[in-house]
């Protein structure tokens, strides 16, 4: 499957609107979850599949890989990923929807 492209068609719209692009990013499968376990700073290829409950290594290279090629993870000097200053901007505009889950689960 292609890496969505803000200007070009997605999953879902052949608009080509950045949001199309970064909703058809983000959900895909696990991306989210690599998002969220790369918010404590670089970590390895193992120590992340193992805090994304084990995912399969072909599906975390993938991931990875279209992380890294929309600009949001790299790989640091010492071999682990991070978010780039692009990943971390993604991550606190994704704060409030954390802050709304907090206050839904109260509620539940």
């Amino acid at each position: 499957m292609p890496i969505p492209r803000p200007g070009k068609p997605v999953r879902g719209s052949r608009s080509g609107r950045p949001i199309m692009a970064a909703l058809d990013l983000l959900g895909r499968r696990w991306m989210l979850r690599i998002l969220w376990e790369l918010r404590v700073g670089s970590l390895t290829f193992r120590v992340l599949q193992a805090r994304c409950d084990a995912m399969s290594p072909s599906v975390l290279n993938q991931r990875l890989a279209e992380l890294r090629d929309a600009g949001i993870a790299e790989l640091d000097p010492d071999g682990g990923y991070r978010l780039t200053s692009e990943g971390r901007t993604l991550l606190a505009a994704l704060a409030p929807l954390d802050d709304w889950a907090a206050r839904w689960a109260r509620r539940r």
